[in-house]
């Protein structure tokens, strides 16, 4: 029998390798949103908006507000509502990292249903307690998957 990877590492996969784009050299997120049909509908990552150069916008994490990336930086799970090819209603979200408040608004509203995330780092914030009490009172489910394989050259048991 052929082994092979399930969809949620195939998709999480896909989160994973989206990350890879950013060029944030401290956190590297990434969004992959699949319908119900397990049909690709969007993909994203952390970065500046279009037009707003990498070279020019800082990536500092402390300092001045202005001069870190926090005003500036649209994240992986936003970018990939903005990139979806069609409605996303009921639709599971696998992201990298724990969706923050402001990003859970979004996934919220989009009609997103379900979150599969591999890290929490920032669990005890209270802006990601926010997320997840408007998550639970939203409906929307959430869930873990810490590890995933990272596949070069085939897949290998």
């Amino acid at each position: 029998m052929t082994k092979h990877i399930s969809w949620d590492e195939y998709f999480m996969g896909v989160a994973l390798l989206s990350s890879y784009r950013s060029k944030d050299p401290n956190t590297k997120v990434g969004a992959c949103i699949v319908n119900t049909d397990k049909r690709i509908i969007g993909i994203g990552y952390n970065g500046f908006p279009f037009g707003c150069s990498d070279e020019v916008f800082p990536w500092a994490r402390e300092g001045e507000t202005l001069d870190t990336k926090y005003p500036y930086v649209v994240h992986a799970e936003p970018n990939a509502i903005l990139n979806s090819t069609s409605s996303l209603k009921g639709a599971t979200l696998y992201v990298t990292l724990f969706p923050c408040n402001e990003c859970a608004k979004l996934i919220i509203q989009s009609g997103i249903k379900h979150i599969v995330y591999m890290q929490d780092k920032y669990k005890d914030s209270e802006y990601y307690v926010a997320s997840k009490r408007m998550f639970d009172a939203a409906g929307v489910t959430y869930q873990v998957m810490p590890e995933v394989k990272i596949i070069v050259g085939g897949y290998n048991d």
